[in-house]
């Protein structure tokens, strides 16, 4: 039987854009903290701003994924475990091809969030209580295909740095309300303020540099999409969790609402800076539509998972009460 996923020019296809896209952010990133430095110190505010990307991409590259989940304070699901869940991560990381099954960990929280982190030698999956109470297993489980497709096509560096880009630009926001603050006492003192400017640059950092990962992120999530509908076989299972999602997610202008951040989604997440919803929800409808259409001896390459609908079991053993979001410094983290 053929392979699930294309592995034909997998270097020039998935590798190159995520190089670029790594560049492209970093680039925004430098100018997002290049324009405040330069307002308030001149010229020489230009020599400090490397080293804040070089912090930047140590903490992309170098945080294990364990350290990760752990500051979610999300629950390993042992690989013994014998729970549908855990089974179908064997089976994806199976048809994906992957060298190691990835780690899969629940976060004790209500919201609706998924995603990887790590590499793809080492690599953790993260779902929330809430995302598994509130969609069908055949849609969990194309969410779980949609990260292991990420896995498999290494976009994990991309998406860890535009994580960590994001939290560092959080921090400028903070920085610009306590500057905002400054000016209302300096007004009343008869001092000089920091330029509104500056305050304005830091405040908006944040909504700037989701416009850019919004610029960035449509080939890699279409990809995503289309390979997790070849894991699974069920296109339609995918867009159906999409559909779903998409009322739980925040937008890219929410990070100018107060307090900072003032998104309904922590990131990373599963929705957030991706393409609109129905241009992923039409495109694997599309999917379906062609994988129907195809003669017989293609049929079993996307023959869909079996997946029989059990009673959610919680896997974490929290109550709502312990499940609410919580705002840990610098942002909300679940």
């Amino acid at each position: 039987m053929p392979p699930f996923l294309d592995t034909t020019a997998y270097a020039d296809a998935i590798r190159g854009p995520n190089l670029r896209h790594a560049a492209l952010l970093l680039l925004g990133f430098v100018g997002l903290v290049a324009l405040p430095a330069v307002l308030v110190w001149g010229v020489a505010g230009l020599l400090a701003v490397p080293v804040v990307p070089a912090i930047v991409c140590a903490l992309a590259v170098q945080m294990p994924p364990d350290a990760v989940m752990r500051l979610y304070r999300a629950t390993l699901v042992p690989q013994q475990d014998d729970s549908q869940l855990s089974s179908l991560v064997d089976v994806l990381a199976y048809r994906a091809e992957l060298a190691r099954r990835p780690d899969l960990f629940v976060i004790p929280s209500l919201t609706l969030n998924a995603f990887a982190a790590g590499s793809r030698d080492h690599s953790a999956i993260a779902v929330t209580e809430g995302l598994l109470r509130r969609l069908s297993l055949a849609e969990t489980a194309g969410v779980l295909a949609h990260e292991v497709a990420h896995i498999r096509n290494n976009d994990l560096l991309v998406m860890g740095l535009a994580d960590v880009i994001t939290r560092v630009l959080q921090l400028m926001s903070y920085a610009a309300l306590g500057l905002a603050l400054y000016n209302g006492l300096a007004f009343l003192t008869g001092e000089d303020p920091i330029s509104w400017w500056v305050v304005l640059a830091l405040y908006l950092a944040p909504a700037l540099s989701s416009l850019l990962q919004l610029g960035l992120s449509r080939a890699r999530e279409f990809q995503a999409d289309a390979d997790a509908a070849a894991l699974t076989g069920d296109p339609e299972a995918l867009a159906s969790a999409l559909r779903r999602l998409e009322t739980y997610t925040g937008h890219f202008w929410e990070d100018l609402m107060f307090p900072v951040p003032g998104r309904r989604v922590p990131h990373p997440s599963l929705l957030r800076s991706h393409p609109e919803t129905e241009d992923r929800i039409a495109r694997l409808l599309a999917l379906k539509t062609a994988s129907a259409g195809q003669d017989s001896p293609n049929q079993d390459r996307h023959a869909p998972l079996v997946i029989v609908e059990q009673p959610m079991v919680s896997l974490v053993g929290y109550g709502p009460g312990d499940m609410r979001p919580r705002y840990r410094w610098p942002g909300l983290w679940f």
